[in-house]
């Protein structure tokens, strides 16, 4: 987006929201108490008291932050402003995220604003603003609304920050799922597809579950004991070591057919752990990596040959990769 351009509201931006701040009634000072939710609540009154500027103020703090980088009238900029990102967030309690952390995201949206903002193109700052804000606290939420992420696409930002109010337009106030007919209702009135409205309306029905929370009111079993054990069973665990002793047989028998230098070439570069290289193989053996190359594809074609007499094609067994 041009620095400074009016910007479009974000796909599942809330509806109805002015840009304009609130009217908003000062409360009367808290009791004293040196906790740090007095200490909040006397940040956000001591904001919600900052004088708002005047067209021409707003226009000179712009001009000195954008012309001259000038930190002090960015403060001076800035600070009538806050009360705006308290108000937006304020909007979105109802994610049940704290106050305070969609208040410090709306600010990062302010600054981002004053950072973009062109005070030439005679709009107020706090309708250009509000939008940024915005953004920045939908995205915080997004992050942070569940452990599993959520929104993904834009059609799923829509989704989740409208689908309550759509829903209850389409099917007033029923609490069950929706029908088959209504969920094509809602994704026609939201522009999205019917698989995305069913992704939602299940990310949306249920809340995050600790695996460590008793099952019932018991405290014998927790969820975490209902999953299923990716372990070998003890059944896989015998055939496991059967089919690794009768495979290192097979290979032994079929080593028998090189030479000593070859057993040592395809042991080191096949065999071992950690691959060694050529150029280590030909200073140990007095020879050129290029011949250790030569030795070891020899050697890999004998060692087929032999395979191949024993167990038939080693491929089909898994002995050798394709």
């Amino acid at each position: 987006m041009p620095d400074g351009q009016l910007r479009q509201p974000l796909e599942g931006e809330c509806e109805n929201s002015s840009p304009r701040v609130p009217p908003f009634e000062v409360q009367s000072a808290p009791p004293k108490n040196d906790g740090p939710v007095d200490l909040d609540r006397k940040q956000i009154q001591k904001a919600m008291r900052e004088k708002l500027l005047e067209r021409e103020e707003e226009y000179e703090l712009a001009v000195k932050w954008r012309d001259h980088q000038d930190k002090k009238a960015l403060d001076m900029f800035i600070r009538p402003y806050m009360r705006l990102a308290i108000s937006i967030a304020s909007r979105f309690k109802v994610y049940g995220l704290p106050l305070n952390d969609l208040i410090q995201e709306g600010n990062v949206g302010l600054m981002q604003a004053a950072n973009r903002f062109d005070p030439d193109r005679e709009v107020r700052f706090s309708t250009y603003a509000s939008w940024w804000i915005k953004a920045s606290i939908q995205d915080f939420i997004l992050r942070n609304w569940s452990i599993v992420r959520t929104g993904t696409t834009a059609a799923h930002k829509s989704l989740f920050f409208n689908f309550k109010r759509v829903k209850a337009q389409i099917d007033g106030l029923s609490e069950g799922p929706l029908s088959q007919g209504n969920r094509q209702k809602l994704a026609e009135e939201m522009g999205v597809r019917t698989k995305d409205v069913e992704l939602m309306e299940g990310r949306l029905s249920g809340v995050d579950r600790s695996l460590n929370a008793p099952i019932g009111e018991g405290e014998g079993f927790s969820w975490q004991d209902t999953l299923e054990s990716m372990d070998p069973t003890p059944d896989q665990t015998v055939q496991h070591a059967v089919d690794t002793a009768k495979t290192k047989a097979i290979i032994q028998k079929a080593m028998s057919s090189l030479t000593d230098r070859e057993v040592m070439i395809v042991s080191e570069r096949q065999l071992s752990g950690e691959t060694v290289t050529l150029a280590s193989l030909g200073g140990r053996l007095g020879i050129s990596k290029e011949r250790v190359r030569q030795i070891e594809a020899q050697a890999m074609k004998k060692l087929k040959i032999r395979m191949m007499s024993i167990i038939g094609d080693p491929y089909k067994a898994g002995l050798l990769g394709t």
